[in-house]
């Protein structure tokens, strides 16, 4: 269960990402298609990270929340995911064209969360 602050940062991410969902479905095909990685992973983060690649920068945008584009390989060699725990994470990794895999970064903490593309669910909290 989440506590109330990641309640706040989750909805306020969400807003945020009505406006950003479609490049993030577009990068993410574009990882998959490449052969880069059929397990494309977002991170969203407010400070500078040394993991993933920025797509989407806040200060650019005038938002909140960056967005970078990583992969599992990348979250397994910088050991964000252990080696051998990838197996377990790609039998949970939800369907990419319809889902965002999030990893949320807030101060100390981060969690991994599936959103879906579909706008309703995007609009809900």
């Amino acid at each position: 269960m989440l506590n109330h602050t990641w309640e706040v940062q989750l909805q306020q991410l969400r807003a945020e990402l009505i406006l950003m969902k479609e490049s993030i479905k577009e990068t993410s095909s574009d990882i998959i298609k490449g052969g880069y990685s059929k397990h494309p992973i977002f991170i969203a983060h407010r400070e500078d990270i040394e993991i993933g690649e920025v797509i989407l920068d806040k200060d650019d945008m005038s938002t909140h929340w960056s967005i970078s584009a990583s992969t599992l390989e990348e979250f397994v060699d910088k050991g964000v995911v252990q080696a051998d725990k990838s197996d377990y994470f790609k039998e949970n990794f939800k369907d990419p064209k319809e889902f965002i895999c999030m990893f949320v970064i807030h101060g100390t903490e981060a969690r991994f969360v599936f959103i879906p593309y579909r706008a309703s669910a995007l609009d809900n909290n």
